[in-house]
């Protein structure tokens, strides 16, 4: 089987507005469409691809807003939860969003998660790191969450046992300025800034596998420095067991 690949952003308890989300939300889509083609239209995500494909969107504050004013777009007490399709139903092409935010709760984390295409030329196209850094950079700067990973599930859990948001590195890493400086890191690593954000971590030029055994033995290592440096830690601690 082919390695899956996703981005993901996490951030800790942020209550925020359906107004303040959509802003967010509209400035995330926009950032999007401009690291690639496959990014320009979106549908809503439902159980049924042809009913999905007729609920094409435009994703402005205005279009978020009015989701977000929808019993089945809100969580709980506070948060909002929504997912997007880019309307390619082949597994070489698009991709598919779900995002979770302005939730205040204990014990589980707002987050944005995009999912790239599995099988080529659609993955060959769109996982490159010029394409996964300008991803990475639209996450933080729509959202600023705490840390972000593009990752494929084989290289994740080759470093990470539980594999919990925040405690390890993936091809693309992203840390918020909160979390700390990131220190230099040994080549081919590349450290970039973005805006007054934070920091990206990107370790390979190529194609980062969990199955490459060169890959893992420079992730462990780079995964390593961050931990002494307290880079890497739990977005989010488990909320506790009553009687525990």
């Amino acid at each position: 089987m082919r390695e899956a690949y996703y981005a993901g952003t996490y951030w800790g308890r942020r209550q925020e507005s359906a107004e303040e989300c959509a802003r967010r939300a509209e400035t995330f889509f926009h950032l999007l469409a401009e690291c690639h083609p496959s990014y320009t239209q979106w549908y809503e995500k439902t159980n049924s691809k042809k009913r999905g494909l007729q609920l094409g969107f435009e994703p402005t504050h205005e279009t978020f807003v009015r989701f977000f004013g929808k019993k089945k777009y809100q969580s709980g007490a506070d948060g909002f939860y929504f997912g997007a399709w880019t309307g390619h139903e082949e597994e070489d092409q698009g991709g598919a969003v779900t995002l979770f935010c302005g939730s205040h709760g204990d014990g589980s984390s707002n987050h944005v998660l995009l999912y790239f295409p599995v099988e080529e030329p659609g993955s060959e196209r769109m996982l490159t790191t010029s394409v996964l850094a300008g991803v990475m950079r639209a996450m933080a700067l729509a959202w600023e969450p705490d840390w972000g990973v593009i990752v494929s599930g084989d290289f994740r859990d080759a470093l990470s046992e539980q594999g919990s948001a925040g405690t390890f590195m993936g091809w693309v890493t992203y840390f918020s300025r909160q979390w700390g400086l990131v220190p230099a890191l040994p080549e081919p690593v590349r450290v970039e800034p973005v805006a007054d954000k934070g920091t990206l971590v990107i370790l390979t030029p190529e194609r980062l596998s969990g199955r490459n055994s060169e890959h893992l033995a420079l992730g462990r290592r780079v995964q390593s420095l961050l931990e002494e440096r307290g880079l890497l830690k739990r977005v989010v601690e488990p909320r506790p067991i009553h009687g525990a």
